[in-house]
């Protein structure tokens, strides 16, 4: 079990499935106590047995609705309760659909800034004492914050809009991080892929098959070099392309 503010703890959005579930399972392989979050809260305790397996100090399930403010913040406050601090915050909660702007729903519109923009918003508000903290305490490695981001808030993409405007708004909410607390040791990343295999992408299967997308795994490597980097290193963004694609499309 984890000791109180003795080792480095993760709180993941999007944590059951996908690119979330994937880099909660490598950080609980480095022995990371763990909080996740979903809407699902049985999918959480689903994966719950797994993370515990994979080697981590402890697994905090929680579920929240990421567009409800009140819910994340209650989150947080659970991993505050347990932890005490906070080493590394995954932005991985994220929900896409397309459209060209003619037709587009505002409702889905709205529905895509509440979680990928306002909910992430609302979880580093909330979350930053317990950063600082953490990077208080580990001064040489500070503390991470990394938000999945897409290759759609870099370059822009018919019938994409309202998804890459939100991406985007990520990007920027990354980049300011960094100049108002990377001189507390506590850093920002937008990881922006192009199409990565998993459920968030099944839709564009038959034009773009798996194999063609980029894996989880690389994703996850990523993770890994962040968590591994001195505070004294800043990475605003990596940009991730697929194979045999122009570089500017998803």
């Amino acid at each position: 079990m984890v000791t109180k503010g003795t080792a480095q703890t993760a709180l993941i959005t999007g944590g059951s499935r996908g690119i979330g579930l994937g880099i909660a399972t490598h950080l609980a392989g480095l022995g990371f106590g763990l909080t996740i979050t979903a809407r699902d809260g049985a999918a959480l305790e689903r994966v719950r047995p797994t993370l515990l397996a994979a080697g981590a100090g402890e697994v905090l399930a929680v579920a929240a609705e990421a567009s409800d403010a009140e819910s994340l913040n209650a989150v947080v406050d659970t991993h505050a309760d347990r932890f005490g601090a906070l080493s590394t915050l995954v932005l991985a909660a994220g929900v896409g659909s397309a459209g060209p702007v003619a037709d587009y729903p505002l409702a889905r519109w709205d529905k895509q800034f509440a979680v990928n923009v306002r909910a992430a918003f609302v979880a580093v508000a909330r979350a930053l004492p317990l950063l600082r903290k953490a990077a208080s305490d580990d001064a040489a490695h500070g503390a991470r914050i990394i938000a999945l981001s897409s290759i759609g808030g870099v370059y822009p993409e018919p019938g994409l809009a309202a998804y890459g405007a939100s991406k985007a708004a990520l990007i920027s909410l990354c980049r300011s991080l960094n100049e108002e607390e990377s001189a507390h040791g506590v850093s920002a990343t937008a990881i922006s892929p192009a199409y990565v295999d998993t459920d968030m992408s099944a839709w564009i299967r038959d034009e773009i098959p798996p194999g063609d997308m980029i894996p989880v795994s690389d994703v996850v490597a990523l993770v890994d070099a962040l968590v591994h980097m001195s505070s004294r290193s800043v990475v605003p963004q990596f940009v991730i392309t697929r194979a045999g694609a122009s570089g500017y499309r998803a």
